[in-house]
């Protein structure tokens, strides 16, 4: 895949990490991006290009995108929206503005920075657009009622775009990964810990066991996988010529896909309310 071109956002841990460094080592043209100067400058340590990204500013979107097209002669191959995080929380404790800032970084910030890419893939006549989804966004679990939301949102806007941009040529993929060990539950205590009152919730209990399990270091969920397994789907997603059109990527992923099939709601409710 020499000189193959690819954007990747949230790569300062994690999924987008492993694939940056995993595809840049396969032949790949990376754009490394992250919304913390610092972790710009490890990635660039790591020999990554990588650029300043923060995916709520438009100005942004559009300043890292002119600089990365720069460096391609106005071309883009692929695009993997992949940067996002999770706030916990019973939606009655969240307040409205905190639910706007998970939709922000995880659904409106991707709509931007999309809608950025679609005319450069438009022009060109071609084009691949990867959304990193979750299990999430299609069963629900409690207490994570604000990034299940916004991976719903995804998934309807995925495949919204994946009919209208056939026509163009462009491919859109989504994939839907269950737990992975990443840096993900320690980015979501700290937004619990910002915009959750515990101590004033009727949950508070419940919370315990919430807290217990994101300030562990390794997820105690079964069957958690790598990132590594992210990235082997996302390479084939980007690289066969007929790409699935969502990865299912963990058991748990694939087992609830198929219990949402066939389970009474009732029954699905239950066995989610024990996760």
């Amino acid at each position: 895949m020499s000189n193959k071109t690819i954007l990747i956002t949230g790569c300062s841990s994690g999924i987008g990490l492993h694939a940056a460094l995993t595809l840049s080592a396969r032949g790949y043209q990376v754009f490394a991006t992250a919304r913390k100067e610092q972790d710009v400058v490890i990635l660039k340590e790591k020999g990554l290009s990588a650029y300043l990204l923060d995916v709520t500013k438009t100005e942004s979107i559009e300043d890292t995108l002119a600089k990365v097209l720069e460096q391609t002669s106005g071309q883009l191959d692929f695009l993997f929206n992949n940067g996002a995080y999770g706030q916990p929380g019973a939606l009655e404790d969240l307040s409205t503005e905190a639910l706007k800032a998970q939709f922000e970084t995880n659904v409106f910030g991707w709509h931007e920075l999309t809608k950025q890419v679609i005319p450069v893939m438009r022009k060109q006549g071609y084009g691949r657009i990867i959304q990193c989804s979750s299990v999430l966004g299609f069963v629900s679990m409690a207490y994570r009622g604000a990034y299940n939301a916004s991976k719903y949102a995804i998934e309807g806007l995925t495949d919204t775009l994946r009919l209208e941009l056939k026509p163009a040529d462009i491919d859109v993929v989504l994939l839907q990964p269950g737990p992975i060990n990443t840096q993900f539950r320690a980015n979501a205590l700290a937004a619990f810990q910002d915009n959750i009152n515990v101590e004033a919730s009727v949950h508070k209990t419940e919370y315990q066991q919430q807290i217990e399990r994101l300030a562990s270091e390794k997820s105690n969920a079964a069957f958690t996988l790598e990132p590594l397994d992210v990235t082997r789907a996302l390479i084939h997603a980007l690289e066969s010529k007929r790409p699935k059109l969502r990865y299912r990527i963990t058991t748990p992923t694939k087992l609830f896909a198929i219990f949402k099939r066939i389970l009474p709601a009732r029954l699905l409710d239950y066995l989610l309310a024990k996760g």
